[in-house]
């Protein structure tokens, strides 16, 4: 890990905030590396930002180039313009965005939600991504009973608006993590959950709600990693194991002593995990 603080704002002086339009939208991200070395696509989950990156960023930029988007609704960038948009809403956001700049992706890595939409651009708008990487994957709750989709729809909406994204970095930002993380992973963790907004938050809620990101995996052609971490208590083992199991001869691994936010709260393990995966699959 190439820094070390009690501050995560490091990350704006680094790989500071760009956006383009994108079809009338404002479309935040952040990015490194040569333009002329293979895409990197990052893709944060529900409560994070861009800015959650910045680790994995210093470690492959001298062999990637690594754009880290702001979903719609986060940070600087518009939100969609339908209520629910769906994985897919966000999935095709992304594929216009790589659209406008005019590159498609040798990898992709997406975290948790991020994960699903991922998995859905991977199977719906570009099946050609060599190397997808499933970071604690939501797998959504698309396929749950009626009533257990409504609920977790309304838990998370009631605690964000009761919240806010400040309140909400405060209280919630360590059930992303384990018992035991470093100090400069809970201000990472903190200080991209008070870039989300009500609207994106409330979005990416339905999107969560009706999601299933195992039902894109059989369409899948490239290689698939699934990462977990050993403490993740968000989506567990057994949950992540379910996922890369739906794929077709997907590698998965644990990585012993983390939390849900794994690549945040262990980038020495997570980015080691990845690095010898896209050495094997030769992406």
């Amino acid at each position: 890990m190439n820094q070390v603080t009690n501050k995560a704002d490091w990350v704006d002086d680094a790989y500071p905030s760009r956006c383009m339009d994108v079809d009338g939208r404002t479309q935040g991200y952040r990015e490194a590396g040569d333009r002329e070395t293979p895409l990197m696509m990052l893709l944060h989950g529900i409560g994070s930002g861009s800015g959650s990156w910045g680790y994995l960023m210093d470690h492959f930029k001298d062999r990637y180039r690594l754009i880290a988007w702001d979903a719609p609704g986060y940070n600087i960038s518009t939100p969609l313009p339908e209520d629910k948009p769906g994985a897919l809403g966000y999935a095709r956001a992304l594929g216009r965005f790589l659209d406008t700049i005019g590159v498609r992706p040798a990898v992709m890595i997406g975290h948790s939600l991020g994960a699903m939409v991922a998995g859905a651009y991977a199977a719906e708008i570009n099946p050609d991504v060599p190397a997808l990487i499933l970071g604690d994957p939501a797998n959504g709750y698309g396929e749950a009973a009626p009533e257990i989709r409504e609920q977790k729809l309304q838990h998370r909406l009631e605690m964000v608006r009761d919240l806010g994204p400040e309140g909400m970095a405060e209280m919630r930002s360590g059930n992303l993590l384990s018992d035991t993380p470093p100090s400069e992973a809970v201000e990472m963790v903190k200080w991209n959950m008070r870039k989300t907004t009500l609207l994106g938050y409330e979005q990416a809620s339905h999107a969560l709600a009706d999601g299933h990101l195992m039902g894109w995996a059989g369409e899948f052609r490239g290689k698939a990693l699934v990462l977990c971490g050993g403490e993740d208590c968000v989506t567990p083992i057994d949950a992540c194991r379910a996922v890369a199991a739906a794929y077709n001869d997907a590698r998965f691994d644990v990585l012993p002593g983390l939390g849900h936010a794994s690549y945040v709260e262990g980038p020495d393990l997570f980015n080691l995990a990845v690095e010898q995966f896209l050495e094997m699959s030769h992406a």
